[in-house]
């Protein structure tokens, strides 16, 4: 688990200790508007292993940024993108460096900007799946992917520039957060193309914006602007392009102060009704691990090494 980002402005959260007894209730308590809003400085560049993603790392920050790098096709998806993502998703996870991670792609003068418009149609087989050559057989390795990025225990920050469409849209949907550009494009394509998500790109969409929008979202096909999308609560926030980064910088270092078991937790707790066993198993898991740190798990695994039995009782209840 990483560790808060230290080196972010203490004053941010200082500011809801404030020793004022008199002062109107204000929101500003939270010391939010005070978290620095500057870009992140990614110092370490992790992509020479990669073809169509680039992995970089900010250790100021504490933030991984996993990005598609395939702009001729509106950063479509193939196998091999999505197994990279896996990989890089892997590494963050497991970096104690990395508090945060961020889902993108990389923005080119040149071409229409896009998040991801999906799975790549020419290589998608007939027998069910996508083949770029790159496995024996086709798959559908995004449906992984989306199990991937609700058992990480890190935030997960989907960052849209552009088309968030079919594929591309759920996977913004199973990040824990989405931060827009003003230019950002949210829908669904699959029933024009003989596709359709059946797990998380309807259930999860249905308990974000409700059964009748998410109707309509796959009914229809339509494609919905940032702010329709905020307004239907499938976005957290939409910001000018030229401020989006300063902005998901900010949003950022906030996480890196908060407790990363806390946040972890909460999003295994979140994500537990939708996951069913496996989501409940998760969330047990970080609770046995604080479980154990404490006094009793100690006492029952020495007890254990010295080969007598466990004396429970003799902890001092306030610590049970």
């Amino acid at each position: 688990m990483a560790t808060p980002n230290s080196s972010a402005d203490p004053a941010s959260m200082a500011a809801a200790r404030s020793s004022s007894k008199t002062a109107p209730p204000t929101p500003l308590r939270d010391g939010f508007h005070l978290v620095p809003s500057h870009p992140i400085n990614y110092d370490l560049n992790l992509t020479n292993t990669f073809q169509d993603i680039t992995y970089h790392i900010s250790t100021s920050d504490h933030c991984a940024r996993i990005a598609f790098n395939r702009p001729h096709v509106l950063h479509a998806f193939r196998p091999t993108t999505i197994n990279e993502i896996r990989h890089a998703l892997d590494q963050a996870q497991d970096d104690t460096r990395v508090s945060v991670i961020l889902l993108t792609s990389n923005i080119v003068p040149e071409r229409t900007p896009a998040f991801c418009a999906g799975g790549d149609q020419t290589v998608r087989s007939s027998d069910g799946g996508y083949d770029d050559g790159s496995e024996a057989v086709p798959r559908l390795r995004v449906l992984d992917l989306q199990i991937q990025m609700r058992r990480c225990p890190k935030p997960i920050v989907a960052v849209v520039r552009g088309y968030a469409i079919g594929g591309g849209h759920i996977l913004h949907m199973c990040a824990d957060l989405t931060l827009a550009g003003e230019d950002a494009v949210f829908g669904q394509v699959g029933p024009r193309m003989g596709s359709v998500d059946a797990g998380y790109g309807s259930v999860h969409l249905a308990r974000m914006v409700g059964q009748k929008k998410a109707r309509e979202i796959w009914f229809l096909c339509r494609y919905y602007s940032a702010q329709e999308a905020l307004q239907m609560g499938l976005i957290n926030a939409v910001f000018k392009n030229d401020e989006l980064e300063g902005e998901v910088g900010r949003w950022v270092r906030r996480m890196c102060m908060l407790s990363p078991t806390a946040l972890a937790v909460a999003k295994a707790a979140i994500n537990a009704d939708q996951d069913g066993s496996a989501g409940i198993s998760l969330m047990g898991g970080h609770i046995t691990r604080l479980f154990y740190m404490s006094d009793e798990a100690k006492e029952g695994r020495e007890a254990y090494l010295e080969g007598r039995a466990p004396e429970f009782r003799k902890i001092p209840q306030s610590k049970l």
